[in-house]
């Protein structure tokens, strides 16, 4: 089955658990590192947003919707989303947060 490319309007880097970034420019690369890579997959913000980015990918869902789903997720499992030049960040990410440009 092709899937047809969902982009984001604004991309989303997240700075993962090994200190690296990475950039999400779409609900399929999205989707992609949620089922494949996901330090943990569980959570309820997670589920949201598996099932949020599949259906963007369906265009049931507004990509922005499962984009901000994303973002959510991201928070739950205490990583440090940069969306745009607005930093996100759980309780539990430090306080120096580098925005991306």
């Amino acid at each position: 089955m092709l899937v047809s490319e969902v982009p984001w309007r604004v991309p989303v880097t997240v700075r993962l658990e090994c200190g690296l970034e990475r950039t999400f420019t779409s609900a399929f690369e999205t989707i992609e590192f949620l089922e494949n890579q996901w330090p943990e997959r569980r959570g309820e913000r997670y589920h949201r947003a598996v099932n949020q980015c599949r259906g963007a990918l369906s265009r049931v869902v507004p990509a922005e919707v499962a984009r901000e789903a994303f973002i959510a997720a991201c928070l739950e499992a205490g990583m440090t989303a940069l969306a745009g030049t607005v930093a996100t960040r759980s309780k539990a990410s430090p306080p120096n947060l580098a925005i991306s440009a």
